[in-house]
Protein backbone atom coordinates (compact mmCIF):
# COMPACT_ATOMS: atom_id res chain seq x y z
CA UNK A 1 0.00 0.00 0.00
CA UNK A 2 1.29 3.47 -0.92
CA UNK A 3 0.62 5.75 2.04
CA UNK A 4 1.16 9.51 2.02
CA UNK A 5 0.95 12.16 4.69
CA UNK A 6 -0.64 15.52 3.85
CA UNK A 7 0.31 17.76 6.79
CA UNK A 8 -1.04 21.21 7.52
CA UNK A 9 -2.72 23.46 10.02
CA UNK A 10 -6.05 23.22 8.14
CA UNK A 11 -7.24 26.27 10.07
CA UNK A 12 -9.53 26.26 8.18
CA UNK A 13 -9.52 23.51 5.58
CA UNK A 14 -9.97 25.15 2.17
CA UNK A 15 -11.19 23.92 -1.19
CA UNK A 16 -7.54 24.13 -2.28
CA UNK A 17 -6.65 21.54 0.37
CA UNK A 18 -9.50 19.32 -0.77
CA UNK A 19 -8.36 19.64 -4.39
CA UNK A 20 -4.86 18.45 -3.46
CA UNK A 21 -6.29 15.55 -1.44
CA UNK A 22 -8.65 14.49 -4.20
CA UNK A 23 -5.90 14.52 -6.83
CA UNK A 24 -3.45 12.90 -4.41
CA UNK A 25 -5.83 9.96 -4.22
CA UNK A 26 -4.95 9.20 -7.84
CA UNK A 27 -1.36 8.59 -6.72
CA UNK A 28 -1.72 6.95 -3.32
CA UNK A 29 -3.80 4.18 -1.74
CA UNK A 30 -4.07 6.04 1.54
CA UNK A 31 -3.61 9.66 2.54
CA UNK A 32 -3.31 10.63 6.17
CA UNK A 33 -4.46 14.21 6.51
CA UNK A 34 -2.35 15.24 9.49
CA UNK A 35 -3.33 18.29 11.49
CA UNK A 36 -0.17 19.88 12.84
CA UNK A 37 -0.33 20.89 16.48
CA UNK A 38 1.64 24.09 16.86
CA UNK A 39 1.52 25.44 20.42
CA UNK A 40 3.01 28.76 19.21
CA UNK A 41 0.02 29.63 17.00
CA UNK A 42 -3.41 30.91 17.97
CA UNK A 43 -5.78 28.96 15.69
CA UNK A 44 -9.38 29.89 14.99
CA UNK A 45 -10.42 26.24 15.42
CA UNK A 46 -9.17 23.82 18.06
CA UNK A 47 -7.35 20.66 16.93
CA UNK A 48 -10.49 18.65 17.72
CA UNK A 49 -12.67 21.00 15.66
CA UNK A 50 -10.25 20.85 12.71
CA UNK A 51 -10.20 17.03 12.84
CA UNK A 52 -14.01 16.93 12.97
CA UNK A 53 -14.41 19.39 10.08
CA UNK A 54 -11.88 17.50 7.96
CA UNK A 55 -13.49 14.13 8.68
CA UNK A 56 -16.89 15.51 7.66
CA UNK A 57 -15.84 17.32 4.48
CA UNK A 58 -13.63 14.46 3.29
CA UNK A 59 -16.70 12.25 2.97
CA UNK A 60 -17.91 14.62 0.23
CA UNK A 61 -14.89 14.37 -2.10
CA UNK A 62 -14.10 11.76 -4.74
CA UNK A 63 -11.36 9.58 -3.30
CA UNK A 64 -11.14 6.99 -6.13
CA UNK A 65 -11.02 4.16 -3.58
CA UNK A 66 -8.22 5.87 -1.70
CA UNK A 67 -8.49 5.57 2.07
CA UNK A 68 -8.57 8.95 3.83
CA UNK A 69 -7.58 9.18 7.49
CA UNK A 70 -7.54 12.28 9.70
CA UNK A 71 -5.04 12.46 12.55
CA UNK A 72 -3.07 15.09 14.39
CA UNK A 73 0.58 15.17 15.35
CA UNK A 74 3.15 17.28 17.09
CA UNK A 75 6.90 17.33 16.55
CA UNK A 76 9.01 16.43 13.56
CA UNK A 77 7.03 15.53 10.46
CA UNK A 78 9.58 12.95 9.34
CA UNK A 79 9.42 11.11 12.66
CA UNK A 80 5.64 11.02 12.38
CA UNK A 81 5.75 9.93 8.71
CA UNK A 82 8.26 7.15 9.46
CA UNK A 83 6.17 5.92 12.41
CA UNK A 84 3.12 5.79 10.12
CA UNK A 85 5.17 3.98 7.43
CA UNK A 86 4.46 6.63 4.82
CA UNK A 87 6.13 6.50 1.42
CA UNK A 88 5.65 10.20 0.79
CA UNK A 89 4.67 13.58 2.11
CA UNK A 90 2.34 15.61 -0.10
CA UNK A 91 2.74 19.38 -0.15
CA UNK A 92 0.69 21.93 -2.06
CA UNK A 93 2.50 24.74 -3.83
CA UNK A 94 0.58 27.82 -4.95
CA UNK A 95 3.31 30.26 -5.96
CA UNK A 96 7.06 30.63 -6.31
CA UNK A 97 7.27 31.93 -2.74
CA UNK A 98 5.75 28.62 -1.55
CA UNK A 99 8.28 26.71 -3.63
CA UNK A 100 11.31 28.32 -1.98
CA UNK A 101 10.09 27.47 1.52
CA UNK A 102 8.83 24.00 0.57
CA UNK A 103 12.09 23.12 -1.23
CA UNK A 104 14.07 24.03 1.86
CA UNK A 105 11.77 21.90 4.02
CA UNK A 106 11.85 18.98 1.56
CA UNK A 107 15.64 18.96 1.50
CA UNK A 108 15.83 18.99 5.29
CA UNK A 109 13.19 16.27 5.47
CA UNK A 110 15.17 14.17 2.99
CA UNK A 111 18.24 14.56 5.18
CA UNK A 112 16.24 13.46 8.24
CA UNK A 113 14.46 10.56 6.51
CA UNK A 114 15.82 9.72 3.03
CA UNK A 115 13.32 6.87 2.50
CA UNK A 116 10.34 9.25 2.43
CA UNK A 117 9.77 11.31 -0.72
CA UNK A 118 8.18 14.74 -0.90
CA UNK A 119 5.60 15.19 -3.65
CA UNK A 120 4.73 18.75 -4.65
CA UNK A 121 1.29 19.30 -6.13
CA UNK A 122 -0.18 22.47 -7.54
CA UNK A 123 -3.83 23.17 -6.76
CA UNK A 124 -6.33 23.81 -9.51
CA UNK A 125 -6.01 27.30 -10.93
CA UNK A 126 -9.20 28.39 -9.17
CA UNK A 127 -7.49 27.80 -5.80
CA UNK A 128 -3.97 28.97 -6.67
CA UNK A 129 -4.25 32.04 -4.45
CA UNK A 130 -6.26 30.54 -1.58
CA UNK A 131 -4.61 30.08 1.80
CA UNK A 132 -6.10 29.45 5.24
CA UNK A 133 -4.56 32.69 6.46
CA UNK A 134 -6.14 34.72 3.65
CA UNK A 135 -9.53 33.05 4.10
CA UNK A 136 -9.47 33.88 7.83
CA UNK A 137 -8.53 37.51 7.13
CA UNK A 138 -11.34 37.96 4.61
CA UNK A 139 -13.88 36.29 6.89
CA UNK A 140 -12.81 38.35 9.92
CA UNK A 141 -13.35 41.52 7.88
CA UNK A 142 -16.82 40.36 6.82
CA UNK A 143 -15.96 39.47 3.21
CA UNK A 144 -17.35 36.55 1.26
CA UNK A 145 -15.47 33.26 1.45
CA UNK A 146 -18.10 31.32 -0.48
CA UNK A 147 -16.43 28.91 -2.88
CA UNK A 148 -13.10 29.09 -1.04
CA UNK A 149 -14.06 26.67 1.74
CA UNK A 150 -16.72 23.97 2.00
CA UNK A 151 -20.15 25.32 3.08
CA UNK A 152 -19.88 23.60 6.49
CA UNK A 153 -16.54 25.30 7.15
CA UNK A 154 -17.93 28.69 6.06
CA UNK A 155 -20.88 28.29 8.43
CA UNK A 156 -18.63 27.30 11.33
CA UNK A 157 -16.30 30.22 10.65
CA UNK A 158 -19.21 32.68 10.63
CA UNK A 159 -20.43 31.13 13.88
CA UNK A 160 -16.98 31.45 15.51
CA UNK A 161 -16.64 35.02 14.34
CA UNK A 162 -20.14 35.95 15.51
CA UNK A 163 -21.38 36.65 11.98
CA UNK A 164 -24.52 35.56 10.15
Amino acid sequence: MRRAIFPGSFDPVTNGHLDIIERGCKLFDEIIVAVVINPHKQPLFSVEERRELLTTVLTEISSDGCRLVVEDFQGLLMEYAAARQAAAVVRGIRAFSDYEYELQMALMNRRLEPRIETVFMMPAEAYSYVSSRLVKEVAQLGGSITGLVPPLVEARMREKLGQR
